[in-house]
Formats: C-alpha cells, structure tokens, sequence
C-alpha cells in the first residue's frame, strides 16, 4: 500500500463540532463522496458517516455505490480493501497511521511459509489482514459470514486459517473441524481475562455477557450469546434481557444504546487499571482528520495493480460465498 500525505501548508482550522458537520456534509456533496465509517469509531465519526457497520457491511458498502469518492474512516486494511474493490474511485483515509496490530503481526513471507508447509490446504483468511495476505489467500471472510463460508468447504479439506486464532479456534470448535491456525490474535480482545470478567458478572448477575469470537475461549464460554459486532448489535436490540455486559471493543456501545435507550450496557473490564480495551487505532480518526482529508484529498489509498489483482480474487470468493 502506497499513502500519498496531505501537503503541511493545508489550512488547519479550530472548529466546533457542528461547524465540522456542516463543512463535512457540504464537502461530501461537492467532491461526491460516501463516508463509511466503522462501529469502533468514535461517536461523532459514526454522526456523520452516510454508512456505519461491521467490516462485511462495510466491504459491501464499499464495492457498490455511485461515489466518485470513499472517505473510509476506521483502520488501514479496511481503506485498503475499498481500494482493490474500487480501482477508479478515489480513497481517502482520515489517518493514514491508523493501522491494524492484527494485521501486522501476520508478515507475508511468513504467512507464505506457513502456507508451504501445509499444500492442499484452502486457505481463509479474516479480512483484518494487508492486501498481501489477501493475495496469497483463497477467500477472504469477516466475523459475520465465517463460519457460513467454513460450513462450504468439504470436510475432507483441510483449511488454514489467518491471522486471528481465537476467532480460528471457536469456529473450529463450533463445527467440529480440524483448522490449521496462524497464531494472531487482536489485542483488544485478547486482554479480556476470565477473572475479570466474571468479576463484572458477580457485579452486575442481572446482566447478559455477550462476546465477540475474538476474545479468548475463556472468557467464550461464559457468554451467553457469541457473535460478529453486528451479531452482538442485533442481539442486544432483539433480546428481553436488559443489561449487558458487552465484550467487544466499547465503540459499539454507542449504537447499541442508540437502537435501546431504555436498556444498560457495560463494556466488559480489561483489567482494574484500565476499565476498558479500546482500539486506539480507530480512535485515531476525528472530525477534524475528517474533514481535513476531505479538502486536501489526502491521504490517498493506492494500491499497486499486480498486488489489487492478486489480492481481488479471495474478496470476490468471500462476496460469492456470503451473499446479502
């Protein structure tokens, strides 16, 4: 991935949030842009975003609209994707720093080693990865169609999956197969700990626990509902319960009290230094950031062309395979 840096003479405003708005929705009108935002981002982001949604959401958002312009607001390997999927329109991104440790801890001559040692094995990789990852891989999927495109692939055959083993580990336990997982993990989930979180359950017993796949199977097999961020949304709006204790990263909790006023929701303890684990990297994108890419154009999304390419064919097959 190339990023192309906004110029330091760029004018540098100090405006109130609502002046932000207006230049923002007056910016996306004149440039023709759409502004997709991530549920993680922080609230005044998803305010002002056309679409918010979980990466799938957010994938398909970004492979069929009528933009000449994608503002993607969230971490690098999600602008990256709307790249691969959209090489005329332009993409901008409201930190280009805003990057993904998931990502990153998966490097690709290694990732390409681990696949040599494996041969006939498909491989599935979680769209949380860099678009060269996605080019060595056969299918691309998220935390909400994984365990749908898993359940197409003949028992027979082997499957490597990457770079996050604990969302590997529970669709593997959950279907009963045999996966051969790349050892990543996202450092948000993995700091929930089974103490703490049975802490915050002995502190709120009126509560419901529900968790992301990516946490560890510890803290899993204490909730009483399992799913994708817009698996955990759907739920907590559907469910009679009316606490959560929600263990996910807590920019989702901005929507899920947005959908149910009347109900509470408590963003599950990482440790009791730190009540909460926070993805900074999403924090990263602000109104200002935003609007500030919007008028200088940058930073700019490329993406080399042989690496699109290569790296196109596993999120058509991800798109194909999860219709909707």
């Amino acid at each position: 991935m190339t990023i192309d840096f906004a110029s330091d003479s760029a004018a540098q405003g100090n405006y109130s949030h609502e002046e932000l708005f207006m230049r923002i929705i007056a910016l996306k009108k004149e440039i023709n842009a759409l502004i997709l935002a991530h549920y993680y981002t922080v609230p005044e982001i998803q305010q002002v975003a056309d679409i918010v949604g979980d990466s799938l959401a957010l994938a398909r958002a970004a492979e069929k609209n009528d933009a000449d312009v994608i503002v993607f607001a969230g971490v690098y390997f999600m602008a990256e994707t709307a790249k691969i999927l959209n090489p005329s329109k332009q993409v901008l991104m409201p930190d280009a720093y805003a990057g993904c440790p998931l990502a990153d801890s998966c490097p690709a001559d290694e990732f390409r080693r681990f696949r040599e040692l494996h041969p006939g094995a498909v491989v599935i990789t979680y769209i949380n990865s860099t678009a060269e990852i996605k080019a060595l891989s056969d299918i691309t999927c998220t935390s909400s169609n994984v365990e749908q495109i898993v359940r197409q692939i003949p028992v027979t055959q082997p499957i490597i999956f990457g770079p996050d083993r604990n969302l590997g580990a529970y669709i593997a336990k959950k279907l009963g197969r045999e996966m051969i997982l790349w050892q990543g993990y996202c450092y948000v989930h993995e700091a929930f700990s089974e103490s703490c979180i049975l802490n915050a359950c002995a502190e709120h017993p009126d509560a419901e626990l529900v968790a992301h796949p990516e946490c560890r199977e510890e803290v899993l097999r204490h909730a009483a509902f399992i799913g994708s961020t817009q698996a955990l949304l759907n739920h907590t709006v559907s469910s009679s319960a009316k606490k959560f204790i929600v263990a996910t990263e807590p920019g989702i909790l901005y929507e899920m009290q947005k959908r149910s006023p009347e109900k509470t929701f408590i963003p599950a303890p990482k440790d009791p230094n730190n009540p909460r684990s926070v993805c900074t990297q999403m924090k990263q994108n602000t109104l200002e950031k935003l609007y500030q890419c919007m008028l200088n154009r940058k930073p700019e999304i490329v993406v080399d062309e042989a690496l699109r390419l290569a790296a196109l064919g596993s999120i058509r097959r991800m798109l194909e395979m999860s219709p909707g």
